[in-house]
């Protein structure tokens, strides 16, 4: 039989058949041993081929089709190993807060990569507007001049408040969605402003430490009302450790970056330290914004186990 795997609970996976039912899956024991170095080889969004058992609810899920795009990570504890945030998705939508708590520039940049290495359009939503103040209303602005004048869809909206939802609905609206994003930007509470029939877990951001609480902890697909599409929930994040990236590769899926190398003297030019780099000069003349350079820089070296989170 084949389906979609719907949800993964790390050692489960709950796949909808094409006929409608639902079972409750393993993993195939000899399915591990093809050379996927990730901590989950099937993942949310998954095209699978599975054998029901004789109960009719549970079954084995023995092989994937091949995948059309996917979000990959570094695993957090397992520095060699990925971990696959979700598979064939039409979008990925990335939720971030410019203050309670801030995401940081470092950790979007490096989603965007990612994104880009792996052919996965992404959209900004901006949450919790409702709570910034006029300094935080203005970084707003000019974070999404940014990355809008790179080509990247941004939105705001209060999820709390529902207030810009709208926007966001038709930007998902008939696409297959990844939303993704660090604990506590209000990923549960926008889910259930747009499905209230997920009824996915809130809880308050932590005062003393103004970070996230893990309320999700399992990806789950929830399929939107009427218009065909889907969102797929996922755990918060704190870091985001690019995987299987060569040094020389990483500009690639910086677009500016991309763009303005061509202009180099060398064409291995690694722009931290050559002569007449394009790039190093586009930083300084601000063609290029020093976040942009910086979240590069930071990527480059991405071996050692514990530096994304740092």
């Amino acid at each position: 039989m084949t389906g979609l795997v719907v949800r993964n609970t790390g050692s489960w996976y709950v796949v909808l058949a094409d006929d409608g039912q639902t079972f409750a899956c393993k993993v195939k024991g000899t399915f591990r041993l093809r050379g996927i170095r990730s901590t989950n080889p099937v993942a949310v969004g998954d095209r699978v081929t599975f054998t029901p058992g004789a109960d009719g609810i549970t079954a084995l899920i023995d092989g994937i089709e091949d995948r059309r795009n996917y979000i990959i990570r570094r695993a957090s504890n397992l520095s060699k190993q990925s971990h696959i945030i979700a598979a064939n998705v039409d979008l990925a939508v990335l939720l971030v807060t410019v203050a309670h708590p801030e995401t940081s520039f470092t950790f979007i940049d490096r989603f965007l990569a990612s994104a880009e290495a792996y052919r996965v359009p992404v959209a900004l939503v901006f949450n919790k507007t409702d709570l910034y103040d006029d300094a935080e209303q203005a970084r707003l602005r000019e974070i999404c001049t940014l990355y809008e004048g790179l080509g990247y869809r941004c939105l705001s909206c209060s999820a709390k408040n529902r207030q810009g939802l709208e926007a966001v609905r038709a930007e998902l609206s008939g696409k297959v969605s990844l939303l993704s994003g660090n604990s506590g930007v209000g990923k549960s509470t926008l889910l259930n402003a747009l499905m209230p029939q997920a009824v996915a877990k809130t809880a308050e951001i932590s005062v003393a430490h103004d970070m996230g609480t893990h309320t999700t902890t399992f990806s789950e697909m929830f399929f939107l009302p009427d218009d065909g599409g889907a969102l797929i929930d996922t755990p918060g994040i704190k870091g985001f450790g690019t995987f299987d990236m060569a040094r020389e590769e990483v500009g690639h899926f910086f677009r500016e970056i991309f763009s303005v190398s061509a202009e180099c003297r060398f064409g291995n030019c690694t722009h931290t330290h050559e002569p007449g780099c394009a790039v190093q000069r586009a930083v300084a003349e601000g063609r290029i914004a020093q976040s942009r350079y910086n979240s590069y820089l930071s990527m480059l070296d991405d071996e050692e186990e514990e530096k994304y989170r740092r």
